[in-house]
């Protein structure tokens, strides 16, 4: 007889549906094909199917949660299990008023398979990346991984009591989970292999600076040096309109027209006049 377990439609049991043509997850038939059961989606739009599925879940939420505290997740999970074992177990079954959830269990678990000894590792997988600081962000929370790992992407794979980061097949950070928000949760060798790394580098880059000060000032002046002289004492350049060779810096450009010789003196070399200078010199002598 197959073990058939009634699921509704929902993104984590079924992918994609057209009639009776179903895609599973991918993740619920790895599940299913470990502990050898068959996942069985009920039908669309039928109430009383899905009804079967829900019930149990407002039976929990009405007969176990009113009322109760619990410290952390793992005193919750005692409750309930003791809850399963006890007043769970000792309610009517719903398909026969006439015997209880305990004694219609023992009367279908000679039918039952024995659970495999390596249970199935339940755990949530995402991908995550590591920016500048060696902090990834999961559940809302910052976790410390090694500094070598930083602008990478990494694999986060968390259960109810522990947080593993991977880079690849490797694990590089174990963290205990926390359930807070916004918390960093940090471990000390991580921190402390940063400080000794941002120690060394600073004592590398301040010897290196001191080796290379004498040079690097040199290089500094020559080009400030450079950049201060004006090119015309460099490369002595011709002057148009005196045509002779000059050092002096605020030469004027040559010009691609010659002076011609009937013009009047042109403008000796020197500083730059201004235009009413130029036209004052230029002009000929009245009679």
């Amino acid at each position: 007889m197959p073990r058939v377990l009634l699921y509704d439609n929902l993104k984590s049991a079924v992918l994609e549906r057209q009639g009776e043509a179903i895609r599973f997850h991918p993740t619920l038939l790895a599940f299913a094909g470990h502990y050898r059961f068959e996942p069985r989606p009920v039908a669309v739009a039928r109430g009383n199917e899905k009804g079967r599925v829900e019930r149990a879940i407002r039976h929990v939420r009405d007969a176990f949660f009113p009322a109760r505290s619990f410290t952390d997740l793992a005193d919750l999970n005692a409750q309930a299990e003791h809850w399963c074992r006890g007043q769970a177990a000792d309610r009517p079954c719903p398909e026969d008023r006439t015997m209880t959830v305990r004694q219609a269990l023992a009367q279908e678990q000679p039918q039952l398979l024995p659970l495999p000894e390596n249970p199935y590792p339940v755990e949530e997988q995402l991908a995550v990346k590591a920016g500048k600081t060696p902090y990834v962000r999961f559940d809302l929370n910052d976790y410390t991984v090694p500094h070598t790992c930083v602008r990478r992407t990494l694999t986060v794979r968390a259960d109810v009591d522990q947080v593993r980061i991977f880079d690849g097949a490797e694990m590089i950070a174990s963290h205990r989970r926390s359930y807070d928000r916004d918390a960093q949760i940090e471990d000390p060798h991580h921190l402390q292999t940063l400080v000794q790394f941002k120690r060394q580098a600073r004592q590398h880059r301040g010897v290196d600076s001191l080796t290379r000060a004498v040079p690097t000032c040199q290089l500094l002046l020559t080009r400030a040096g450079r950049a201060l002289v004006p090119t015309s004492v460099l490369s002595p350049a011709r002057c148009c309109a005196c045509s002779i060779g000059t050092a002096r810096p605020a030469c004027r450009p040559p010009s691609r027209r010659r002076c011609a010789p009937d013009r009047p003196t042109p403008t000796p070399c020197g500083p730059r006049w201004s235009g009413n200078a130029q036209r004052a010199a230029t002009r000929r002598p009245s009679r």
